[in-house]
């Protein structure tokens, strides 16, 4: 076996692992229970699985401008793909298995707290059409002498 054999092999195992660990990642998105579990998941799939394929495809294609592109790649997505988990697990808002949210144990109480349900519209019709000195009518009803 020569050095450009094993390389190859080294880079077609990682890239498959790779893909399987994305793989796995996708159905374990699919089973978790929850929101935290199912983005856990999918960030590990996402980081992980996608610089294995990209060591992997590195070791294929030999020591070549290709190879420092991908390595520029692999960094980037390392420091990218965490902060975007943890810029969307910002803007969750768990709920129970009723629809209502769950207090948070990272946020203070009061911004826990669900949001405040809006006035209804009978309140709203009930209130006078015109500004508050508007002259109102005779009780009589008929028309009114010149």
């Amino acid at each position: 076996m020569t050095a450009a054999l094993v390389l190859e092999w080294l880079g077609g195992g990682l890239a498959v692992a790779g893909a399987l660990l994305m793989v796995v990642s996708g159905i374990g998105l699919n089973r978790m229970p929850d929101v935290f579990t199912r983005l856990h998941a999918a960030s590990v799939g996402d980081t992980l699985g996608v610089a294995l394929v990209l060591v992997g495809l590195m070791f294929y294609g030999g020591l070549t401008l290709v190879t420092v592109k991908l390595a520029f790649l692999v960094l980037f997505l390392a420091l990218v793909g965490p902060v975007a988990r943890a810029a969307l697990l910002a803007g969750v808002v768990p709920v129970g298995r009723d629809g209502r949210p769950l207090p948070r144990p990272d946020l203070p109480a009061k911004a826990a707290r669900a949001p405040a349900k809006p006035k209804s519209a009978k309140k709203a019709a009930t209130k006078p059409a015109g500004p508050k000195g508007a002259a109102k009518t005779k009780k009589g009803g008929g028309s009114s002498k010149r």
